[in-house]
């Protein structure tokens, strides 16, 4: 029986290691990520915008911005999800408003979400580029 989130070791061997997110402007990008993830902690790990890449260390899992690596135009996966754990709910509400106010749109504002379980806390938000970040609590507010 599969055990939910909430219930889950941290740092579970089935978790993932990173995310990555793509982009035609890095540097439009690189800003709007910033802004989305600092109410939660992380600092910028690496910044190669030459080589047009970024890195988010502090977030579990990590999570990276790039130019797309097969030269290709970017993209959005429908239904691609990047969620990202939050230690309680205000930092959640920050980064949903730093979403808004760095111009991506509202894909669910801050709140439960009782449909996946009594305690699942989540803000759901489209990035500059399309992408699906979220952040979420799978516990009840510390």
């Amino acid at each position: 029986m599969a055990r939910r989130p909430s219930q889950q070791a941290e740092g579970a061997a089935a978790a993932p290691s990173h995310v990555t997110s793509d982009t035609s402007d890095i540097a439009r990008a690189v800003a709007s990520h910033d802004r989305i993830l600092a109410p939660l902690g992380p600092g910028r790990q690496e910044a190669g915008l030459a080589r047009g890449q970024a890195g988010h260390a502090g977030t579990t899992p990590h999570s990276w911005v790039l130019r797309p690596l097969d030269g290709c135009p970017d993209g959005i996966g429908n239904g691609v999800t990047i969620a990202f754990k939050a230690a309680d709910r205000t930092p959640m509400d920050a980064a949903y408003a730093a979403a808004l106010a760095a111009g991506g749109t509202g894909e669910g504002g801050p709140g439960l979400r009782p449909h996946y379980h009594a305690d699942h806390y989540g803000a759901y938000m489209r990035d500059l580029d399309g992408n699906k970040p979220c952040c979420v609590r799978h516990r009840p507010p510390a």
